[in-house]
């Protein structure tokens, strides 16, 4: 698994979850595209996680947006409860110049067994006059990636022939490269991906990246009201930012940012403004607004929290701080996907907050300055103290604990990057490596009921909480 790119653990894409949302709607929609045959309906049966919490994850939606052709990163998202309520009403779904039935309470089936592909398992089947005529299976397996229960030969041949100029599986590897080369950790991950793309497509996708991330933070930080889904969670962003922003006018996004540099800089407020940045982030994100994974929809606040921490309140130095910054978090995502999981229904909200934690201290100890070895040290101290952290959605929404978890991932990444800054790594007892070996034995051995099913911890004990379904 030595090709993954960055701009696959970076991705743009709708809330509230990578998994739950972002995957099935990949899915979906690669199912429709595929299709040549004559079909009059379709047919998708949900397992597991997605069938457990799909309502509240908005698999139901996602599923209809995919099969309806609607590209993630472009879709207008205020569009969407309209699109919603249009296939409801006419009961039909229109791809191109197809037409097809569609009953979504009877064409969505929320099955009550776990299939053994995947946790997050759905199955698309095309139907003609009731007899099926096509069907295929995926596993949404986290931070968006969806894989086909019978990969073809060619797809697979493809993936082996990418090949990477440095090739890395383990935090090791990333050192023996910097020690060679006398380099930081984003020079190796550059290079890497100038295998792929040219720099002015890497610097275009940085560049989408981060503007979806603060146009989500500004829109989190201005949006008042109650979050949607029946739980009835108040959005807190907002007023947190009219108390740390004062009388501060704006009516754009570049004003705005010039207010926030304008503002005190003590550990109070900058500490709250952290909090802030991420809360609004993960209240976007459970609005079903456009955020970017890091490396989930889930977690997608933590990094960038910490992004604008550093931006805000630290020696920031220009547009080439922000990309070492993302190149180095995104590497630290890719050894965690090889080496262990991204997925909160195979592992916990360890592999969310705790992976999205570990890649924001990488990124801010690169971009203040951090030899390879602390960069690593701080990722392996901010998933140290998030294992076994476990993922109780209450009422099967991204909402309680989760968005609150996005901010203490944040404070914890920016801990674990001063502790790794004033720290000699050749003290250090732990690795990377080690850790992220622990992490997937944590995984393996933690209870299902606490792998994003809402049949355990807080989803259990707070059950008069639960949406009508």
């Amino acid at each position: 698994m030595n090709s993954i790119s960055i701009f696959e653990i970076f991705k743009i894409g709708i809330g509230p979850s990578s998994s739950h949302t972002l995957g099935p709607w990949k899915a979906a929609k690669e199912f429709i595209e595929q299709l040549d045959e004559s079909f009059d309906r379709i047919e998708v049966q949900l397992y597991g996680s997605l069938s457990k919490t799909g309502k509240g994850h908005a698999t139901d939606f996602a599923v209809q947006l995919g099969l309806s052709g609607y590209d993630i990163e472009s879709i207008p998202v205020d569009d969407i409860e309209s699109i919603i309520r249009r296939i409801e009403k006419d009961q039909k779904i229109r791809f191109n110049n197809i037409e097809f039935d569609f009953i979504p309470n009877e064409d969505i089936l929320f099955e009550s067994v776990t299939h053994s592909l995947h946790p997050n398992t759905l199955i698309f089947s095309s139907l003609k006059e009731g007899k099926k005529v096509k069907s295929q299976t995926y596993a949404s397996v986290g931070g968006g990636f969806i894989e086909k229960e019978k990969q073809e030969r060619e797809e697979k041949e493809e993936k082996e022939i990418r090949q990477l100029p440095f090739p890395i599986n383990h935090g090791k590897d990333i050192l023996k490269y910097t020690d060679q080369r006398n380099c930081n950790i984003s020079d190796i991950v550059f290079q890497n991906e100038l295998s792929i793309r040219s720099e002015e497509e890497v610097q275009k996708k940085i560049t989408e990246l981060v503007d979806v991330m603060l146009e989500c933070v500004y829109r989190g930080c201005n949006t008042d009201g109650t979050l949607p889904g029946g739980l009835n969670v108040k959005r807190r962003a907002k007023g947190i930012h009219q108390k740390l922003l004062g009388d501060n006018n704006y009516s754009k996004r570049s004003d705005w940012i010039q207010a926030v540099k304008g503002c005190k800089k003590e550990f109070r407020q900058i500490n709250q403004w952290i909090s802030c940045f991420a809360l609004a982030v993960n209240e976007e994100n459970a609005s079903m607004r456009r955020v970017v994974t890091s490396p989930t929809n889930g977690a997608a606040g933590v990094i960038p929290a910490v992004l604008l921490y550093y931006y805000f309140f630290c020696e920031y130095e220009g547009d080439k701080d922000i990309q070492n910054f993302l190149l180095t978090a995104g590497e630290i995502g890719c050894l965690f996907k090889k080496g262990a999981t991204i997925s909160a229904a195979v592992g916990g909200c360890q592999a969310e907050i705790g992976v999205s934690s570990s890649m924001a201290a990488a990124g801010l100890t690169e971009v203040m300055g951090g030899a390879p070895r602390q960069v690593l040290m701080a990722a392996e101290i901010a998933m140290e103290h998030h294992l076994g952290l476990t993922c109780d959605p209450v009422g099967g929404l991204v909402q309680i604990p989760c968005i609150e978890r996005n901010a203490m991932g944040a404070i914890k990444a920016i801990t674990a990057s001063n502790i790794a800054l004033a720290s000699d790594p050749e003290d250090a007892k732990v690795d990377l490596d080690t850790v992220i070996k622990t992490m997937w034995e944590t995984a393996q051995e933690m209870n299902g009921k606490y792998k994003e099913t809402s049949e355990g911890g807080l989803a259990f004990n707070l059950p008069v909480f639960y949406p009508e379904c």
